[in-house]
């Protein structure tokens, strides 16, 4: 259940919205990266600290993709420089942070970084931030001296029923669960001397690429994030001409390509670079196109990585 009192944060006076809630005052949609900026990590601190919030869980963590749809600059690192390595180890589904990394996970949000995902504590309390600077904040107190302290700052805190960004809203796909039985069928075709592609989403947009043998499925396995989704599909080709050769002549695809150092790299690239393509996976030992088309990805296996008690809590 989310949480019972939940309120919009924003910069925009309601009194400039028109009848279906537009905004349509004066105010810039982006971060002032300054003092406004600064008033929302503070009223957020305010409603956390009503709630006797100290940590909060990251949920649905994603990164920047291929297209960019923020209206600021990409940043480097997606805003997570100085929070996160840059593997990003510790930016997963699940992971609990203190407060104050929460807050700057949030500004990195503010600021279209390239990073965002949801910040919550069970159903006692969440943070989600809009695309138009507008914060949800959803609590199980009323929080009435974190109200007076956001309108105190200069911002606008507005009661609504639920946030738009609420995890109950999505419809996340049925995903089977990493479990004995999907490693069974992983050594299976192992065992029957294949060697198997395997894609480790470990947040959205963001993955890595594995070769699986027989003999390093256990070492492989040993390094995945936690609640990561699992695609298996054909190994790579050897013959690295010829997938380029095969590529559509329109479209878009995911390149996959493992270097002569053993180094696996993929990039989405469409039908006007593959010249570069080309040039970029020169020396390639073995390669692979991908279809981005939902109905032509037609994966061996999948899987989510479930919690140690065997429960898939991920929600992808």
């Amino acid at each position: 259940m989310p949480p019972s009192f939940v309120y919009r944060i924003t910069k925009y006076d309601p009194a400039d919205r028109e009848e279906h809630g537009q905004y349509t005052g004066s105010e810039d949609t982006v971060s002032d990266h300054g003092p406004v900026e600064a008033a929302y990590l503070a009223a957020i601190a305010a409603f956390a600290e009503a709630s006797d919030i100290g940590r909060l869980e990251i949920r649905e963590p994603g990164v920047s993709c291929f297209v960019h749809f923020g209206a600021e600059p990409r940043f480097e690192g997606h805003g997570l420089g100085g929070l996160f390595p840059p593997d990003l180890t510790g930016y997963h589904d699940g992971a609990e942070v203190t407060l104050p990394v929460a807050l700057e996970l949030v500004r990195a949000m503010l600021r279209e970084s390239g990073a965002w995902c949801r910040l919550e504590a069970g159903d006692v309390f969440t943070v989600h931030v809009g695309w138009d600077q507008s914060v949800y904040v959803g609590s199980h107190r009323p929080c009435a001296d974190a109200v007076t302290r956001t309108r105190e700052l200069g911002l606008f805190p507005e009661a609504i029923t639920t946030s738009p960004y609420a995890a109950e809203l999505d419809e996340p796909e049925a995903v089977e669960a990493a479990d004995t039985d999907f490693w069974a069928r992983v050594r299976a075709k192992l065992a029957a001397g294949q060697t198997l592609l395997l894609e480790e989403a470990y947040v959205r947009n963001a993955a890595r690429w594995h070769r699986l043998t027989a003999e390093n499925l256990d070492a492989v396995r040993a390094g995945f994030s936690p609640r990561a989704l699992l695609t298996v599909w054909p190994d790579l080709k050897t013959d690295v001409g010829a997938v380029l050769a095969a590529l559509p002549a329109e479209g878009s695809v995911e390149f996959v390509w493992e270097a002569r150092d053993g180094m696996i790299s993929h990039a989405i690239v469409d039908d006007t670079e593959y010249q570069e393509l080309t040039a970029l996976v020169a020396g390639a030992r073995a390669a692979s196109a991908l279809s981005l088309y939902a109905d032509e990805r037609h994966p061996l296996l999948y899987a989510v990585l479930p919690d140690s008690d065997g429960v898939v809590r991920a929600r992808w």
